[in-house]
């Protein structure tokens, strides 16, 4: 668990690096933080007892996953401002 809490904490570092440097384009850094919440997200759905059953409602346990979900929003309109702003 150990291990998996370094790499997190790598990743989410290196995330946050690449959206305060304005060398790397808001669709590249948007993208990345999209896939790591995602995955932040997938891991919640998939782990027993961070949701209620029959609900995606977090419990007690799951709250501190179930709260990054406003990353995935952040990171989505990161890629689509990207998207739209090249056209």
């Amino acid at each position: 668990m150990t291990r998996l809490r370094r790499l997190l904490a790598a990743g989410e570092l290196a995330i946050a690096g690449a959206l305060l440097v304005p060398v790397v384009p808001a669709v590249a850094a948007g993208a990345a933080l999209t896939a790591f919440s995602a995955g932040l997200l997938g891991l919640y759905l998939c782990t027993p007892g961070m949701r209620r059953e029959g609900s995606l409602l977090p419990t007690e346990q799951g709250t501190a996953l179930a709260k990054d979900v406003w990353l995935l929003g952040i990171g989505a309109s990161l890629v689509i401002e990207g998207v739209t702003e090249h056209r």
